[in-house]
């Protein structure tokens, strides 16, 4: 298996948004790169594909926050975890100096050292979250990340409230 730079591996993680949202889903992808470059694992939000609040932030973190303000900032810890489990299970090395790529949102799980995100317009927080916890943040800015979470927010605003946990929505597109 070849290794792949950042702008390959962001790829796979945008890939899996786009099949999250071909499935009805919220278009939220991820995947999992090791420090020399290999593909750990990938996935995406599957809450709604699921029909299950378990595949959401609240639920899936419990073990990492006490509040629901923390767990807001962690974002998207089910994407994540789609693409941790996605890995199958490997000794805690593997995790060490691996990279998080999301398209939106971040990561705090298992000690992984650096995470690349998408995009921070159309959800905010988890940046500082990470950054106060010694780990590397960079930010993509993708233009494609941003079209597709503007669309199905514009597609399917309720739902999109309904999986960050809001009765009104809290995007614009004025950033």
């Amino acid at each position: 298996m070849a290794s792949l730079n950042d702008q390959e591996a962001f790829a796979v993680a945008v890939e899996e948004a786009k099949i999250s949202y071909q499935e009805g889903g919220v278009p939220i992808g991820a995947a999992l790169i090791s420090k020399d470059g290999k593909l750990l694992g990938r996935g995406h939000n599957m809450r709604v594909q699921k029909g299950s609040a378990i595949h959401h932030v609240r639920n899936n973190s419990e073990d990492i926050c006490s509040s629901l303000s923390a767990c807001l900032e962690i974002n998207y810890i089910d994407t994540a975890t789609s693409a941790l489990e996605n890995s199958g299970r490997l000794p805690a090395s593997a995790y060490k100096g691996a990279t998080m790529f999301t398209t939106t949102g971040a990561c705090i799980l298992y000690g992984i050292s650096r995470v690349v995100i998408g995009e921070n317009k159309t959800f905010l927080g988890g940046e500082a979250y990470l950054k106060q916890r010694g780990i590397e943040v960079v930010n993509m800015q993708n233009d494609e990340c941003q079209e597709l979470m503007e669309k199905f927010i514009s597609e399917k605003p309720d739902l999109w409230n309904e999986d960050i946990g809001v009765e009104k929505r809290v995007y614009s597109k004025e950033g």
